[in-house]
């Protein structure tokens, strides 16, 4: 049958018409729609839409859906379908929507608009809740009302389109998340005596993993491990290559494997799963012995760590017998210094992020490891320790830079109390 619009009805529609085509980003000024009628004929009946700018509907007319697929181009933006087609499969003719939802699974990013009689309105309403952006009465069918439905269903197929990539792009995050947060390490010292605290703070913007890492674990004979690393940037891969190291460490650390050997093994892991040769990591292992009272230091061109002992200013650990960063030689070594803790004592363990923010603010100068040494000393005057000092640590770090740091911060801290521990 037939669809006349009147053109006497057709100069009202022109501004909907214009809207319609701004809406869906042309630029000819013009849309097409695709109408798929049950018309033995072919004959849909539309004037072309023309305004004074030049605005038209372009009308492509199919009377099947074999036609309508080989006609539905990129440059189609709204598709016309008649609720009277014929099911595509027999075992379909039950179905009155089956031609609609056929349409709808060919034409995922079109607006389509649903075309029934006035004596099935409901029919009409189970369109829309199938996925049409709007239905059509056959009867009241003239050019304003087509040109409003497909304005409105071009809007409508752009918000929901805009709906679910927001919530696909939540969905992703909350994903991300979830599994970044997994990878953050969980220590093992169930055993020890030592107190535990860390932060961190990944550089990258909305994420909880970047390129530094670190771990805990003690071993059974009840030496306590621990281990603080980055690999050299702060993107997804650097994430996700410092995972890999932090579990390798663990793995090879359960296995008896310490100081050179260990580091060396680590290269071996870091030379096989880096993207290119000019990817690097530092590191710096320390094992403490099972009495807590002394340790051995491993540097891979990473900053010492920083004791601080009962009644005296905290300092750094000895760092002239460290060798070069994983992945820079090929034959490196790395040497294992024994170091005296002491009783009572608190060890603090850092990447760079900490220690490369500026000193007074943009364009000065880097706080540096003097610089960091003398902030951990203060925090500690005032009676800061644990998470506590941690959580000022980065907090002042991060006023003294002037704003948010850019680089990955990473800080643990492993305590023993002599009277505690006894």
């Amino acid at each position: 049958m037939p669809v006349p619009v009147p053109r006497q009805r057709v100069d009202s529609g022109r501004a909907a018409t214009a809207t319609v085509a701004e809406a869906a980003g042309t630029t000819d000024l013009s849309l097409t729609l695709l109408v798929i009628e049950d018309d033995p004929a072919g004959a849909f009946t539309v004037p072309e839409l023309v305004d004074a700018s030049g605005t038209r509907v372009r009308i492509r007319t199919a009377r099947n859906l074999t036609e309508a697929e080989r006609l539905l181009t990129d440059d189609v933006h709204c598709v016309l379908v008649d609720l009277a087609l014929p099911a595509p499969r027999q075992d379909e003719a039950t179905d009155r929507l089956a031609a609609l939802r056929h349409v709808l699974r060919l034409a995922p990013r079109h607006a389509v608009l649903a075309l029934a009689t006035s004596s099935e309105p409901e029919l009409a309403a189970e369109a829309v809740r199938a996925g049409a952006q709007d239905h059509l009465f056959r009867e009241e069918l003239d050019g304003p009302l087509l040109s409003r439905a497909i304005r409105y269903a071009v809007e409508r197929k752009r918000a929901d389109s805009a709906q679910v990539k927001l919530a696909e792009s939540r969905l992703r995050a909350q994903e991300n998340a979830r599994l970044e947060r997994g990878l953050l390490p969980t220590p093992l010292l169930e055993g020890s005596d030592l107190r535990f605290a860390a932060r961190y703070r990944p550089g990258r913007s909305r994420a909880l993993l970047g390129g530094d890492f670190y771990d805990t674990v003690r071993t059974p004979d009840g030496t306590v491990h621990a281990m603080i690393g980055d690999v050299c940037g702060h993107g997804p891969d650097e994430a996700a290559l410092g995972v890999e190291l932090r579990i390798a460490w663990r793995a090879l650390t359960f296995a008896g494997l310490c100081g050179d050997e260990l580091l060396s093994t680590l290269q071996r892991v870091l030379e096989h799963e880096r993207e290119n040769d000019e990817i690097f990591a530092t590191l710096c292992t320390v094992d403490i012995a099972p009495d807590g009272r002394r340790a051995g230091l491993c540097l891979a061109g990473h900053p010492s760590p920083l004791i601080a002992r009962r009644g005296r200013a905290a300092r750094l650990l000895p760092y002239e017998d460290g060798g070069p960063a994983l992945g820079l030689l090929p034959r490196a070594r790395w040497p294992r210094r024994q170091v005296e803790l002491g009783g009572s004592w608190s060890l603090m363990m850092y990447t760079d992020g900490l220690i490369e923010g500026r000193s007074e603010g943009p364009g000065s100068p880097r706080l540096g490891q003097d610089g960091m040494v003398a902030m951990i000393n203060e925090q500690l005057s005032s009676g800061l320790t644990g998470e506590a000092l941690l959580d000022a640590a980065v907090t002042r770090v991060r006023d003294l830079n002037g704003g948010e740091l850019t680089d990955d911060v990473a800080v643990l801290l492993l305590a023993r109390d002599a009277r505690v521990a006894g």
